[in-house]
């Protein structure tokens, strides 16, 4: 047994025929930690790696392909409202999995559409709001308004 990261892990099958296979997240954790990803990217990649097999009721993600990962994608944005960044990271975890557990490429993969985060706009006010805040300011409190909007819009 190799303990890591306050895991213990069964050790890898050199010989196959006398030792099991480690199962397929234990060689997703193998994988993620042979790349020296954290813990924290672990954590969260053999959760989704679970929750897309759930998803597709048990089935092993050889028997799966591209129609499959945009079902999960599309339910997790429709159904489940996950951000962008979520939705991203799902499948970021997905082709950890294919590509450097299950060594497969995924024929068409370019197809699979990466989820954009919206633009934000930044909150600024009009001329008009700036004017009419200052309109309402007296005293110390206009002064400094007008200094700090001289030193700014140089």
């Amino acid at each position: 047994m190799t303990i890591l990261m306050g895991t213990v892990m069964p050790p890898f099958s050199h010989n196959p025929t006398t030792e099991k296979k480690p199962k397929l997240l234990d060689q997703v954790r193998f994988a993620i930690r042979a790349k020296h990803y954290s813990i924290r990217t672990e954590q969260s990649y053999v959760s989704w790696i679970k929750r897309f097999i759930l998803f597709h009721r048990k089935r092993h993600p050889r028997e799966m392909g591209e129609v499959e990962i945009n079902q999960f994608l599309t339910h997790l944005a429709v159904n489940k409202r996950v951000s962008a960044s979520t939705q991203n990271q799902a499948l970021c975890a997905i082709v950890f999995l294919y590509k450097h557990v299950l060594k497969q490429e995924l024929g068409g993969f370019g197809d699979v559409v990466w989820a954009k985060r919206p633009k934000r706009l930044p909150v600024v006010f009009t001329p008009e709001e700036v004017k009419a805040v200052i309109r309402q300011l007296d005293g110390i409190k206009w002064i400094m308004a007008i200094c700090y909007m001289a030193l700014v819009c140089v």
